[in-house]
């Protein structure tokens, strides 16, 4: 079986960015909010989080169902593991999501100061000062036969779009314009001389955009 490199549920503003300014240890998204962004998912009955009952089905359910779907391994970016920059002051920082990470995979953090591999459940944390090419491959090989994800934020993800490495993406686009952050695009129908592009309408009001490689 062929695997694939996948991005899926990343949250775009209606106004094309990924995220906003100012990210900090009590702002993970800097001055976006992250409930006008997640809504739609946190709504759903799959949603990961999710601790009472009920919750919505149709295609915002099942882009939360689908976001572990055959995936083996992920890349993120050091920004989305955490708000440090630079050397790493210690070691005592694991990541925004406690013990019970959403991933459950081996994960490849890209950065320029790489630190020893840090388990967190059934999740282990590798720490790669290389290129999207070497990353991919190590992920591949963890993956055990299954799909990578490449997890974000937006310069990692364009970072493996520039090196043309992705086959599918998935973008959830909310009604909420963010004027300013990291921008993944200007339009999305910049990327349609390589992908496929079919956006469908949620009744929660974001707009799901998939993307697949032209053959």
């Amino acid at each position: 079986m062929t695997q694939s490199v996948r991005v899926q549920n990343f949250m775009v503003s209606s106004d094309g960015y990924g995220t906003g300014v100012g990210q900090s240890l009590e702002h993970p998204f800097g001055h976006a909010n992250p409930a006008e962004l997640f809504a739609w998912a946190g709504a759903t009955a799959h949603w990961p989080n999710r601790t009472d009952p009920g919750g919505t089905y149709g295609l915002d359910d099942y882009c939360t169902r689908d976001f572990a779907n055959n995936i083996g391994a992920e890349i993120m970016g050091r920004n989305k593991f955490g708000p440090q920059r630079g050397p790493w002051e210690n070691y005592d920082w694991q990541g925004w999501w406690g013990d019970d990470t959403p991933f459950h995979t081996p994960v490849f953090v890209l950065t320029h100061h790489v630190r020893p591999s840090i388990t967190l459940g059934d999740t282990t944390f590798h720490f790669l000062d290389t290129t999207p090419e070497n990353a991919l491959a190590q992920a591949f090989d963890a993956a055990d036969g299954k799909d990578v994800r490449i997890g974000g934020g937006v310069a990692t993800v364009r970072e493996f779009l520039d090196a043309d490495l992705i086959d599918q993406m998935h973008f959830a686009v909310s009604p909420v314009a963010l004027g300013r952050g990291e921008r993944f695009w200007d339009s999305p129908d910049e990327l349609v001389e390589r992908f496929h592009l079919e956006k469908i309408p949620s009744p929660s009001g974001v707009v799901h955009h998939f993307f697949w490689r032209r053959v």
